[in-house]
């Protein structure tokens, strides 16, 4: 099996494909993007992300509960197809779906499993942090990863070297950064401890949407809301608090932008991709972003129809070739050759 990267998206009814890169190409900021995936009615794009074939993948559902899949397990289809039901590929439960992956290299080197971390959030802004070597023995059925209280849903996951920061954003546009050693690992059945405080003067409506963890602080933070405005900033514009805190403002929240929806850690050598509810994509440089204070407002990074939403924003790494996709190259071709007329073995495509 060719050790190559793919696109692997799984769409909010569960279903999961992975697709050659190479089948998104760039646009411009602003634009009306292109249909990226047909899906059935009432499903959308939830999580896309690349990795290597190779690559185990954990997958964390709402629940806690999280499950393992080799990267080329997945069934391969094309930009357009709706892909394969993640039921079919996983023992998960019918009332339970995968809100959270993992892309990990290996989970037979000791030093790697032990030295590295898994920390999860909620949306009631709870966090945990765990060994890599709880979850290095794969079980078919899954197995517990983080006690959930009642009400709540796991919300992320995410891969770290024990000496991270971490940035939980609200929808209501603040977001709190500390370092990961505030948190102190637990085993696989704790419930966690308060990553933020989310009270609010809007009665109790306000829930996390989003966590990254930076190892590279020359990286900046893009946050996008759900109307398509959206910004990138310096990390350092957020200072660094204890964990628990109400956290500080990430984007001036108004009618025209709508509540916050996704924060990432972006750097000049990503592109963004945005996902809407009609199945809509848009690729665009992160370069094109020019970098903004903490509080403004932001750019119009995707025009959004009237009935229409943000469904998910991810971030691939830029190519500078997929600008040049070849329109009408899809049927192969047969050569004529001039001595004797007849097509000749050779297919151009």
């Amino acid at each position: 099996i060719a050790d190559e990267d793919v696109v692997i998206t799984i769409s909010h009814m569960g279903y999961i494909k992975r697709t050659n890169l190479d089948e998104y190409r760039a646009q411009g900021r602003g634009g009306k993007g292109s249909k990226g995936s047909s899906t059935r009615e009432e499903d959308f794009i939830e999580h896309m992300f690349t990795a290597s074939t190779h690559n185990y993948l954990l997958l964390f559902s709402e629940k806690g509960q999280v499950y393992w899949l080799r990267a080329f397990e997945i069934p391969e289809g094309n930009k357009t197809s709706k892909g394969r039901a993640i039921q079919n590929l996983l023992n998960i439960q019918t009332e339970d779906k995968i809100k959270a992956f993992i892309n990990v290299k290996n989970l037979s080197d000791e030093e790697y499993i032990n030295n590295n971390f898994i920390i999860l959030c909620t949306k009631e802004g709870i966090i945990k942090k765990t060994t890599l070597e709880a979850y290095s023995r794969p079980r078919a059925n899954g197995i517990n990863a983080i006690t959930i209280r009642e009400g709540d849903v796991l919300l992320e996951a995410a891969l770290t070297n024990g000496k991270n920061e971490i940035m939980l954003a609200t929808k209501l546009g603040k977001v709190c950064r500390f370092n990961e050693e505030k948190v102190r690992p637990m085993g696989r059945n704790a419930s966690g401890v308060i990553g933020i405080d989310l009270a609010d003067d809007e009665g109790g409506n306000n829930e996390v949407i989003g966590m990254i963890c930076i190892d590279n602080l020359s990286a900046n933070v893009l946050v996008v809301s759900e109307k398509g405005y959206g910004k990138r900033s310096e990390i350092d514009e957020y200072r660094i608090t204890n964990r628990g805190g109400k956290g500080v403002k990430t984007i001036n929240i108004t009618e025209k932008t709508g509540n916050l929806v996704a924060i990432k850690s972006v750097t000049d050598e990503n592109d963004l991709m945005i996902i809407t509810k009609n199945g809509i994509t848009i690729r665009m440089n992160v370069k094109n972003l020019r970098v903004m204070g903490r509080a403004t407002q932001g750019v119009r990074l995707i025009n959004i129809q009237d009935n229409d939403e943000i469904a998910a924003v991810t971030k691939v790494d830029h190519e500078d070739d997929v600008e040049n996709e070849i329109p009408g190259t899809d049927e192969p071709q047969t050569d004529i050759t001039p001595e004797n007329n007849t097509p000749t073995d050779d297919i151009t495509q």
